[in-house]
């Protein structure tokens, strides 16, 4: 089952000629999952090939310009090829009223259903049959949000010849023990799942941090995240200005990711100021080995876990 991260935008506030303004794309079996959208964001989705008419859910995670005002232009694009399918739109308190005074004033229709969902409490977000989208406050100058897209555990794998063994048949008897459902072989006789497969296979978890000053809540809410998505606006140097602003050094990251025991950091949001991003870098894995600086279109495959 694949699942596809493709950073469409990775800059802060303003964007430059290498970097487009914040959106993160995550691509799971046919459904595209985007967070945040900067100005310019459908331009970097036909970049990387994404396409406008598949099921799609936008989280929001704060409504700075540099998170938001792409969403009424992705939105036209979208109407102008035909999208038809419905399309949902989570973010904080005020999503809906932004969206709505856009609309107005640029005079527009929209050609397909649009929902969006306020998040005024944090939690579960979204709960479908093979995984959920949690949410937790982050610590900046407004609200703003982090979300973890969780995989549920999948089946583990089933051996046919101990279903034989056991006197299951092939067919309708071995999807139901895939099922997780006892069989029935006689009177005397019930096989289950576990017989005949091995424990659950644990699922995927990717946590994406809007902007915010490290802190020990996010640390919790990414704990043992294979993938953790954080800003670093500024080097160590402006220490004292990424604290005024409420926004991540490296090093802050990384004591993030070290924390959570994250497998892999990937920093973004990355100032203008960082034409080349090594600082960044360098300063991170001072702390935490395992990291990467996130670039315009970068795509990470996210392989399934044994």
């Amino acid at each position: 089952m694949s699942m596809r991260i493709t950073f469409l935008g990775t800059a802060a506030s303003i964007p430059t000629a290498a970097r487009a303004l914040s959106a993160v794309a995550i691509q799971r079996k046919g459904e595209l999952f985007l967070f945040d959208c900067g100005e310019g964001t459908q331009r970097q989705m036909i970049q990387a090939k994404l396409g406008f008419n598949r099921k799609t859910r936008i989280f929001i995670t704060h409504k700075h310009g540099d998170h938001i005002l792409g969403l009424p232009g992705l939105l036209q694009t979208m109407s102008l090829l035909g999208r038809d399918k419905p399309l949902q739109i989570y973010g904080p308190k005020g999503t809906a009223d932004f969206l709505e005074a856009m609309i107005i004033t640029v005079e527009f229709s929209l050609r397909f259903p649009v929902e969006v969902c306020e998040i005024e409490n944090e939690g579960l977000v979204l709960n479908e049959q093979e995984y959920e989208v949690h949410s937790a406050w982050a610590e900046h100058s407004i609200p703003s949000l982090a979300y973890a897209l969780i995989e549920k555990p999948r089946p583990g794998k089933f051996h046919p010849e101990r279903a034989l063994a056991l006197g299951v048949p092939k067919g309708s008897l071995w999807h139901r023990l895939q099922e997780g459902k006892a069989v029935k072989v006689s009177d005397e006789q019930i096989v289950r799942p576990d017989d005949v497969m091995d424990p659950p296979r644990p699922g995927r978890k990717i946590v994406i941090v809007g902007d915010t000053k490290p802190s020990d809540k996010i640390a919790k809410f990414a704990c043992n995240a294979d993938i953790l998505i954080h800003e670093a606006t500024f080097a160590e140097d402006l220490a004292e200005r990424a604290a005024k602003d409420l926004h991540s050094t490296p090093t802050g990251a990384a004591l993030v990711a070290k924390k959570a025991g994250a497998k892999l950091l990937v920093l973004t949001h990355i100032s203008a100021r960082y034409g080349d991003p090594a600082i960044l870098l360098e300063e991170a894995k001072n702390v935490f080995p395992h990291v990467i600086v996130a670039e315009d279109l970068m795509r990470i495959d996210v392989p399934l876990k044994d």
